[in-house]
């Protein structure tokens, strides 16, 4: 009535330069079936990949494809670089970060060789997925942009 109860919204910025797209046009079906959760991915135009969120990085994968930081909110956040990029065991991944270090939103967590990528014919599109929130209200945004572009908020 007098909004005192509407939920904060949460934006949450691209972690990397390019075009977001829906998380249902990603080719691996875990991903577009939405198997680990919502989300959305963005086709990168370079490597860099930042926070969409200041948080902390709960876990980093050993391969450093991917990475878990959990919100100010509490909500946890899978960014998984490129489509089955765990074959790689790390090669062409650098990361800036480790688990249970505190990140703002922006900050620089990991560099990945997209021509590495792409010579071992792996997908380099970057997926933003919530693997624990079953009822999260998602609003993509699509379109091109940079990594200060809000690509999604959750209602």
């Amino acid at each position: 009535m007098f909004g005192i109860f509407k939920k904060k919204k949460t934006e949450i910025f691209s972690p990397v330069a390019g075009e977001v797209i829906k998380i249902e046009e990603v080719s691996d079906p875990v991903f577009n079936q939405k198997m680990m959760g919502e989300g959305f991915a963005v086709k990168p135009t370079n490597g860099e990949i930042t926070a969409p969120v200041s948080g902390v990085i709960q876990s980093i994968f050993p391969t450093k494809h991917a990475l878990i930081i959990e919100t100010e909110n509490k909500v946890g956040l899978l960014i998984h670089v490129g489509i089955d990029t765990v074959d790689l065991e790390g090669k062409g991944f650098e990361s800036f970060v480790e688990a249970g270090q505190k990140v703002a939103a922006k900050e620089r967590l990991l560099q990945v060789d997209l021509d590495v990528l792409k010579a071992n014919g792996k997908d380099d599109v970057v997926m933003v997925v919530f693997p624990e929130e079953k009822d999260l209200q998602l609003n993509v945004r699509i379109g091109t942009g940079d990594k200060n572009t809000v690509a999604a908020v959750i209602e």
